[in-house]
């Protein structure tokens, strides 16, 4: 038998020089929402340790405090390059972040929703985006259309909109949707956001559902008179938590029933207005509720728990901190503040 000290140093000597990678390519599998002051930035690590970032915030010189953030939580995950960048859609607080990114870690692969519309590329900015994108991805793209699968290992990430369309067909136990009947209708969205590339992730009962800036027709043809999606386990909010209410359809929110809500807010963009916050609240079975910044357009009463807020400043002092939650294999979910070290878990039903 080998002397325990012997063991000790053996052990030590593989910690060393596996490193942050290996340990962080644990048996869970992990979320960060990144404050990019109403942006959209999320990483996903899978748990085989392979990555997933979606959406990389805005340009310089904004764009400078949110690619460090962005790069301070991937080293804080413990990750040495990012596998997939999943970019929903080519508004600038979604996409501007992305040369300044790629010069600091390696992006191995991009997916999109194809190449930028046409009439949107008249305006100089997205023709500056665009091609900084085009830049930045160099002939390592992966467009999407619904129902393609992103190769993330670990789990299953599912394609459900993307270039202006939907799903077909129902997954995840799609059933008739009960909140159809009356339900608000609005005109075709014209814009990029109504092209937004969004996903479902699947690890064993837990689903998560991230749509970017999905508008309100897309997200109705998302669910009726099916509910192409069934019930998830997260929502990210579409739309920054409704921003302008061009999104939040609520035959689409209060149908796939969230356990978890996540609003990647910023101080005055997203979740706006008290009816934004009382739709939420009136999910049927919602267990929780996080925003990413404290709401200044609504009063305290439409604001989450200020211990489930990962930022209360809206001055350039604010430190931008993030929620993270952790998923087991076995269904648990463990969400935490940064700013507080506040935890709550769930369990995926």
């Amino acid at each position: 038998m080998l002397p325990k000290r012997f063991l000790l140093c053996t052990a030590c000597f593989l910690c060393l020089c596996l490193g942050p990678r290996a340990v962080s390519a644990a048996s869970s599998l992990q979320i960060y929402w990144i404050d990019v002051e109403g942006g959209g930035a999320t990483l996903i690590v899978s748990p085989s340790g392979e990555s997933m970032l979606v959406d990389v915030g805005n340009p310089p010189p904004a764009g400078e405090r949110d690619t460090k953030r962005i790069y301070q939580a991937i080293q804080l995950a413990g990750l040495r390059k990012i596998d997939y960048l999943f970019v929903t859609h080519y508004d600038g607080d979604h996409v501007g972040g992305v040369l300044p990114l790629s010069k600091m870690i390696r992006i191995e692969k991009f997916v999109d929703h194809g190449d930028i519309d046409a009439a949107w590329n008249q305006n100089p900015h997205y023709e500056d985006r665009w091609q900084d994108y085009l830049s930045a991805s160099s002939n390592r793209r992966m467009i999407v259309k619904p129902g393609d699968i992103v190769p993330l290992k670990g789990v299953r990430v599912q394609v459900v909109a993307s270039n202006g369309e939907v799903l077909a067909k129902p997954i995840n136990g799609g059933a008739p949707n009960p909140y159809c009947k009356d339900a608000e209708q609005k005109e075709p969205d014209k814009t990029e956001n109504s092209r937004a590339a969004g996903f479902l992730l699947t690890y064993g009962k837990f689903t998560f559902l991230d749509v970017g800036d999905l508008t309100w027709d897309k997200e109705m043809a998302l669910a009726c008179p099916v509910n192409k999606l069934g019930h998830v386990t997260l929502y990210q909010a579409t739309h920054h938590g409704f921003y302008h209410a061009m999104s939040g359809a609520p035959a689409h929110v209060w149908g796939i029933q969230p356990q978890i809500v996540i609003v990647n807010n910023g101080p005055r963009k997203g979740l706006e207005t008290t009816a934004t916050y009382d739709e939420l609240m009136k999910i049927h079975g919602l267990e929780g509720l996080w925003q990413l910044h404290l709401s200044l357009l609504n009063d305290k009463d439409h604001n989450t728990k200020e211990g489930m807020i990962a930022n209360l400043d809206a001055t350039d002092k604010c430190q931008g901190h993030w929620i993270k939650a952790e998923i087991e294999s076995s269904g648990k979910i463990t969400i935490t503040n940064g700013r507080n070290g506040f935890s709550q878990s769930y369990q995926a039903r």
